[in-house]
């Protein structure tokens, strides 16, 4: 990791920006299970049992131990397990399935991303329920509270996850040694509970429950909700500091269900469970541990916020989805980062799902297939990146994972009737933008071929000596130097508009967060020049000041732009996602006077 700091206070930060999901479960993940059995002594050891088993090999095997193995550059993700299967496929079947499952696994995580902070702030906030004079606030009321958090947090983000570690990762530090200190006191009034430490109990549970624990499964999933954000924060923080943050969180976790295993068994309470142990341990304790439940929600929210931002990225640098301004959040990390579109669509989809489902009871009975779905698929992916790095040990394990997987897959299946059918609705609308977006590309390069630029060099010296010319010099925006755009073409050769002087231009990005490099090529051709920048990712480019720098006015900026048309519903998806997007030119420091934009129209 870049980042500066104290190993210690790094372990804190991830502690605030990665684990904050994860560690929000135990609010609300044994009361979900406990919807399907009796708080018998048998039934509360095996759930136990269950979930310390399920945390120890989905959270520490599959995504700290074998996923995280696994990155490019420092970044985690579907998307990056995609671009290391790439380096090992040769084009084929194996690679077109690939990227299918890319495409339905980062779809799945953006469903998942809409319900985890609706589910994480309203199970915290209904925990007003219990103070007494609030037992009879409605549930509307407890929507506002929660919708009012909820656009907080999102109005927070533009400030960067950086200064949002620091506020966030001392208070989940609190939250977790509240959770491990109040388990321990409920584990000493029955702590016969720590046998189901076993994996007997689980297995047992599993067998006798035959087909029936799948019911049950399918909430047992809820503690491992944040596993794959997990992944996707790693390159916030680095890998380190997450690996070391697990090992304070795995405990503690721990701790708090066996703890609020061992509360239902003594009193039989099944509703509410861990605001109901507060309660019963210290009253008095009860409102300050709601505030601060309040605020790891918040916090469980802000992991799932920072890995949406961080598969977004990886899905625009992948060109997958189209581009979206970018703001750099750190000069230390490039993927820290702020995406403004991403933010306000998130908002507005988690208050719907708030308001849809009324309830985090509600929420609990739809949450889990979109995270067992994008579970799978890395496992998947996982497995086959290690068969073909020659890693057998690796690759067994994955190989077990992918089975496991596919058990709670099957499992949160189930929930289709009691409203996971949303995840599916949610799930859908990336998944049906992707796909549109990639084929609309991969259609309209197929329409418009680039200009190769030795074709180019030789027609355009063959207009410069003919055309008559305008005064001044004229800038046109590039991509690739060596198969330019067809809009310059259609400038030159189609419109016969010819400058004195005409200077192509191409931004490039560096690794580094700082730093401006200029390159003026004169010798291209008569009149022709190629002036290529190098900047750092978080530099804000003023072309036409660097170009002054070396004696270069422009009278004209031109950059292209696409118009899709089609009467076909598929085509016109694309043509409204390239409406939005907003051109690449509107990313720099530009004079707006001197831009024209060259159409070119499309027809699909």
């Amino acid at each position: 990791m870049a980042a500066t700091g104290t190993p210690f206070s790094k372990i804190v930060k991830s502690l605030g920006l990665v684990f904050g999901d994860i560690g929000t479960s135990p609010i609300y993940t044994v009361g979900a299970i406990l919807l399907f059995l009796l708080p018998t002594a048998e039934n509360i050891f095996g759930l136990l049992s269950l979930i310390s088993w399920t945390l120890f090999i989905i959270i520490t095997v599959q995504y700290i131990w074998l996923a995280m193995s696994l990155s490019d550059k420092g970044e985690g993700g579907t998307i990056v397990l995609k671009t290391i299967l790439d380096t090992l496929l040769k084009p084929g079947v194996t690679a077109s399935v690939v990227s299918v499952l890319t495409i339905i696994g980062v779809a799945l995580f953006i469903g998942d991303g809409v319900i985890t902070p609706a589910i994480s702030i309203l199970s915290a906030v209904e925990g007003l329920l219990l103070i007494p004079g609030f037992e009879e606030a409605s549930s509307f009321t407890i929507l506002i509270i929660a919708a009012l958090i909820a656009v907080v947090l999102f109005l927070f983000q533009r400030r960067g996850t950086d200064r949002v570690a620091w506020v966030f990762g001392p208070v989940m530090l609190i939250w977790f040694g509240t959770l491990a200190l109040t388990g321990v006191i409920a584990i000493i009034s029955a702590p016969q509970v720590l046998y189901a430490l076993s994996p007997v109990y689980a297995i047992n549970f599993l067998l006798e429950n035959s087909w029936g624990s799948l019911v049950v499964m399918s909430a047992v999933i809820l503690c491992v909700t944040g596993g794959e954000a997990l992944y996707a924060d790693m390159g916030h923080l680095g890998r380190e500091p997450i690996v070391k943050g697990w090992m304070l969180v795995f405990p503690a976790l721990v701790l708090s269900y066996f703890g609020q295993g061992a509360y239902v068994l003594m009193s039989g309470n099944t509703h509410n469970v861990l605001f109901s142990m507060i309660h019963h341990i210290s009253p008095f304790l009860y409102i300050p541990f709601l505030l601060l439940s309040i605020c790891a929600t918040v916090i469980a929210s802000q992991a799932m916020i920072s890995g949406m931002f961080s598969i977004v990225y990886q899905a625009m640098t992948t060109r997958i989805c189209p581009k979206m301004k970018v703001e750099y959040t750190s000069p230390e990390l490039r993927s820290q980062i702020y995406i403004d579109a991403v933010n306000w669509m998130l908002l507005v989809a988690v208050l719907i799902v708030m308001f849809e489902f009324g309830s985090s009871e509600n929420l609990a009975a739809a949450y889990g297939l979109a995270v067992s779905g994008s579970m799978m698929i890395s496992a998947i992916m996982m497995a086959l990146i290690f068969l073909l790095q020659k890693d057998p040990v690796k690759m067994l394990c994955a190989g077990a994972l992918i089975v496991i997987d596919f058990f709670f897959f099957i499992a949160t299946l189930l929930k289709i009737p009691h409203g996971a059918y949303f995840s599916f609705i949610l799930a859908a609308i990336p998944l049906i933008l992707i796909i549109a977006y990639i084929r609309g590309q991969e259609r309209l390069h197929e329409i418009i071929k680039p200009i190769q630029l030795e074709e180019f060099l030789q027609r355009y010296q063959k207009s410069y000596s003919t055309l008559p010319k305008i005064r001044g010099t004229a800038l046109y925006f590039i991509s690739d130097v060596e198969n330019l755009s067809p809009y310059v073409g259609q400038i030159f050769f189609q419109n016969e508009i010819m400058y004195e002087n005409n200077v192509l231009v191409c931004i490039r990005a560096t690794e580094k967060p700082f730093g401006v490099k200029t390159e003026l090529d004169q010798n291209l051709a008569a009149g022709l020049q190629l002036f290529t920048v190098t900047s750092g990712y978080m530099e804000v480019i003023d072309v036409v000041a660097l170009l002054q720098e070396r004696g270069i006015d422009e009278k004209t900026i031109f950059y292209g732009i696409e118009t899709i048309v089609s009467d076909k519903f598929f085509w016109k998806i694309y043509s409204i996602i390239k409406k939005v997007s907003p051109p690449f030119v509107q990313f720099y420091t530009l004079p707006p006077e001197k831009m024209h934009g060259v159409v070119m129209r499309v027809v699909m």
